[in-house]
């Protein structure tokens, strides 16, 4: 058992392998979901479709990616974390399998956006939330630095690999070996990971003596109603639509454009996939480092003033990339590697923190499953605009510009959201709704 904050860690309990197996499988889904961003421009060429036809099917992915989220979190709350993250990656193997066959724009929205997007939502951060809730009592805000860096991180450094493998061997291949890794980390998901302390007859890392697990009450409601639930309970704070906004302009900075559109803009500019592929791998590497040292901020400091610092430095270097750009990769592109990468998903742990704050521990990890949403509903719509504008405007200067000018706004937006206890008269932790209460 650790003894404080900066105390020793005790790698021997068992909250450590079960984030060691949330860690992996968040890696992977990362990776698998974020395949789009380097087949987007072989699927084009190969079927004469133009970026924003095929950036459709991607933005159908992201959206279903994020509004999955929260029902998802119900769903672990209802049926357990294992079940619901098993049937989540044989989603994705089918949805890669499937998009071998595509002939038609509509049955690529369907493998890569509707499938994938099932399946990568009920993977997505919020999995890494709830387990962070309830595995860890200390070192949480660094457990959830390193899930977030495991979500961003993964898709960043396996881009260089999955390049190669499409220039070598085509995008049928490498669709097909992600498929296989899918569906190989089933039995991993199904051995190891377990759904609560008690199950092992253990209590969260770092938890007193004495302590009593909190167990969100669903009174009998279905996953959807839970999640309907709590955002009615969370929609009457202002705190939760700062919060929203913040992470859609997150999404809207981050997957939606720098995930899917840097190799093609890139290679604009004459630079070769694989090497703009190694660039995403580099922000990826300081992704790491920021996420992680995020979460370790987090334990500490004021995450109001961390996610106004994070949005501030994202938006200057969106609003310089233009700028850089080169057939080969010149020193001032580092500046933004660097810059960028350190804010890639720095966000997330002082975000899940706020959510734990302004709205309890027990609905704290739906309501971040809302305000994820936004996150993915940004990305989306991102990705279909910035391929709009590129193909309007020829470049994607426009794309740049505006997500460094929302960033800014979002830097605004987070530094004015209220603590759990100004929530205009309303505690930290929201009284139901009678409207939807069970009946007896």
């Amino acid at each position: 058992m650790a003894t404080g904050a900066g105390g020793r860690i005790d790698w021997r309990h068992r909250a450590w392998a079960v984030a060691g197996v949330t860690f992996v499988a968040l890696v992977s889904a990362a990776a698998f979901r974020s395949s789009t961003g380097v087949l987007l421009e072989p699927v084009s060429s190969a079927n004469d479709w133009s970026r924003s036809v095929v950036s459709f099917a991607v933005t159908v992915n992201l959206a279903l990616y994020g509004l999955v989220a929260p029902f998802a979190a119900a769903l672990m709350e209802k049926w357990g974390i294992r079940r619901v993250v098993a049937a989540a990656l044989c989603l994705l193997a089918i949805g890669m399998a499937l998009t071998t066959f595509v002939s038609q724009p509509w049955q690529l929205a369907l493998a890569w956006g509707v499938l994938m997007g099932f399946g990568a939502g009920a993977m997505a951060l919020v999995f890494g939330a709830v387990v962070a809730q309830r595995w860890f009592v200390e070192r949480r805000g660094l457990v959830m630095g390193v899930f977030s860096a495991a979500s961003a991180t993964g898709q960043l450094i396996f881009l260089p690999t999955l390049a190669r493998l499409v220039e070598s061997s085509g995008p049928r291949s490498a669709t097909l070996l992600l498929s296989a890794v899918a569906l190989a980390l089933v039995p991993l998901v199904l051995g190891l990971l377990r759904d609560r302390p008690s199950d092992v007859g253990a209590l969260p890392y770092g938890a007193p003596r004495g302590y009593v697990e909190e167990v969100a009450d669903t009174g009998g409601r279905g996953a959807a109603s839970i999640a309907i639930l709590r955002l009615r309970e969370a929609s009457r704070t202002r705190a939760f639509w700062l919060l929203m906004f913040g992470f859609f302009v997150c999404g809207w900075s981050t997957n939606g454009l720098v995930g899917l559109h840097f190799i093609p803009a890139a290679h604009d500019h004459g630079m070769p996939p694989t090497t703009a592929a190694s660039l995403l791998a580099l922000i990826g590497v300081f992704d790491l480092v920021g996420t992680i040292g995020s979460g370790w901020l987090t334990d500490r400091y004021n995450p109001r003033i961390l996610l106004a610092v994070y949005y501030a430095g994202r938006g200057l270097s969106l609003l310089i990339v233009h700028l850089l750009w080169a057939p080969t990769v010149q020193p001032p592109m580092f500046f933004f590697v660097v810059l960028y990468g350190l804010d890639w998903v720095a966000t997330v742990p002082p975000t899940v923190a706020l959510c734990r704050d302004c709205f309890g521990a027990t609905r704290a990890g739906v309501v971040f499953g809302w305000v994820f949403a936004s996150h993915m509903v940004g990305a989306g719509i991102s990705a279909w605009v910035a391929g709009y504008l590129r193909d309007t405007t020829g470049t994607y200067d426009l794309a740049w510009w505006s997500a460094g000018a929302l960033c800014l706004l979002a830097a605004v937006a987070s530094y004015a959201v209220p603590r759990g206890d100004q929530l205009a008269g309303r505690s930290p932790e929201p009284e139901p709704d009678p409207e939807l209460a069970p009946s007896a």
